[in-house]
């Protein structure tokens, strides 16, 4: 008997623990996702630097001169960078100079919140230039989008919540034309409770979700993987929108993500404006919804469509590293940031 209860006691251990393994490795800990800093929210008198990480401003003074309005008619104080209106062929100035500029903003206690003028490509570049001591000891929120990716995920693993919304070179004569875009950019900015209902679509995976929501352009979270600035996406949420790819091109680069690990643990994706889609001498075959849903058919979280948010002109602003609640049906999504 004292044996039999002996045996019987192991089997029970190695069960146990066997399956409470088994259960980990499938279902995300959220115990151990890195509680990130949230800047100080802006009030009337805080300054906002605005730099240009990535591409050359070339004829944009008009834009950058409403953007300085638009940051004055909130109360705000702007300064521009040294080099923003500088050249260097495909760059606004060198790697160095557009180094120096978001350099300066990250270290200057008087800076509230750095504001992109333009995305592009160039970000990349001065990533591994940059010293984020005196950042991280006293953040500020750093706002863009597109090319902005790259310091979005690298500010994400120090530990730092960013917008993603409008940049300066998003403005227009017309604001009524982006009337969300910016109202959902001062509602970040100023720290009003954001939500979202996203219009309903026959491709949502229905479900719901909770996570940090992490991301931005697709091409760039690519870029990043297997460096240190890649995002662990574990128990998280991730949002994705693209411009000017060919669809195969989409394929490839999410294909590559889950290859490497990349959706394993993730909660649940958000899917934004997939713009100016290229065609292809040979067509894909399916929509892009479609391409999304076959290539993430292995994992059972929900995923939204129809995020307004990416390079389109209603480009709504979204608090990166916050937590979110996201449920989705067919009828329709919702995404509402918690504090």
């Amino acid at each position: 008997m004292r044996k039999f209860l002996l045996t019987l006691c192991v089997f029970c251990l190695v069960f146990f623990f066997g399956k409470n393994q088994a259960f980990s490795q499938n279902t995300p800990s959220t115990s151990t996702i890195m509680s990130l800093k949230k800047p100080p929210y802006l009030k009337p008198g805080d300054t906002v630097a605005i730099v240009a990480p990535s591409g050359i401003l070339k004829n944009r003074e008009k834009e950058l001169q409403q953007a300085q309005d638009l940051m004055k008619s909130w109360g705000l104080h702007t300064v521009i960078g040294k080099h923003v209106f500088s050249k260097a062929n495909h760059f606004a100035g060198t790697d160095d100079e557009r180094c120096e500029d978001l350099q300066k903003a990250m270290d200057d206690p008087k800076i509230s919140a750095i504001w992109c003028a333009r995305g592009g490509y160039g970000t990349v570049r001065v990533l591994d230039k940059l010293n984020w001591t005196k950042f991280k000891a006293n953040p500020k929120w750093l706002i863009g989008y597109s090319d902005i990716t790259a310091l979005h995920s690298q500010i994400h693993n120090e530990g730092v919540e960013t917008i993603h919304a409008m940049m300066c070179t998003s403005m227009r004569d017309d604001l009524t034309e982006i009337a969300e875009t910016v109202s959902t950019f001062k509602d970040a900015l100023f720290g009003n409770s954001l939500k979202y209902t996203l219009n309903g679509s026959a491709y949502n995976k229905v479900g719901s979700a909770r996570g940090q929501l992490v991301g931005g352009n697709l091409t760039l979270i690519h870029t990043m993987l297997g460096s240190n600035t890649s995002i662990d996406t574990s128990g998280k949420i991730l949002f994705i929108e693209e411009i000017g790819e060919y669809k195969y091109h989409i394929d490839r680069m999410l294909q590559s993500m889950k290859r490497a690990g990349y959706f394993d643990n993730c909660t649940g994706v958000i899917v934004g404006d997939m713009s100016k889609m290229r065609k292809n001498t040979t067509p894909w075959g399916t929509s892009i919804e479609q391409l999304i849903l076959d290539a993430l058919s292995d994992y059972d979280f929900p995923i939204a469509f129809n995020m307004p948010a990416g390079h389109e002109k209603d480009n709504r602003a979204l608090v990166l590293g916050r937590t979110v609640e996201l449920t989705v049906n067919k009828a329709q999504a919702t995404v509402k940031f918690k504090e």
